[in-house]
């Protein structure tokens, strides 16, 4: 009988740790990530169709969305400056991206990777769908930064800045209204959260 351990190597998110040149004062995983961006990716769709327009697939982006950081569980987090510091690290990095995809998805039947891969890349997506998702991704980040400053730790006051300002540069709609309507929650407790207006 012949074993697919795809599943079990994405299980092993959990054991990569994101924002890893930054002092944290509590880790993050790699799941944790994916799940919120999940989360925050399907909201956003929810808010186009509602409120915007913009046409998507709320449940495909959603999907989209948790196999979005998939690679790093063989490339490892590599942080976002170090990333972009050079168009040869760029593309290098995006070569290793595609590499990791294609080593990951043959972990699968191939029927069952043939319908998996382009989750894992994205090529499944429309633009709008993309740029839902990169909002949801940076929203994510946006978070994880408020919440280290708010438990004290200016490590990440650089960091909060430069997220909410490369959010509000993307033009999205669907992020400006999360981030009007749903952000300032972010800073409530759980009493705060939970009484009824």
């Amino acid at each position: 009988m012949k074993l697919y351990p795809f599943s079990a190597l994405l299980a092993r998110m959990k054991y990569i740790t994101r924002w890893s040149l930054m002092h944290s004062t509590r880790p993050e995983s790699l799941s944790e990530h994916t799940c919120d961006t999940a989360l925050l990716a399907h909201t956003l769709c929810l808010i186009a169709r509602r409120y915007t327009g913009t046409p998507c697939r709320p449940k495909t982006v959603a999907v989209a969305a948790l196999y979005h950081d998939a690679p790093e569980i063989i490339t490892g987090d590599m942080p976002t400056p170090v990333k972009y510091s050079s168009p040869g690290l760029r593309d290098a990095y995006k070569a290793l991206e595609a590499e990791s995809v294609d080593s990951m998805t043959r972990l699968l039947p191939p029927e069952l990777a043939e319908e998996v891969s382009p989750f894992i890349t994205g090529s499944l997506l429309t633009a709008e769908e993309k740029r839902l998702l990169k909002a949801a991704d940076r929203l994510s980040a946006l978070i994880k930064c408020m919440e280290e400053q708010r438990s004290g730790n200016h490590e990440f006051d650089a960091a909060l800045r430069q997220q909410r300002e490369t959010l509000e540069g993307m033009h999205c709609p669907e992020a400006d209204w999360f981030m009007a309507h749903c952000l300032p929650c972010f800073t409530q407790n759980l009493d705060e959260l939970t009484r009824s207006e």
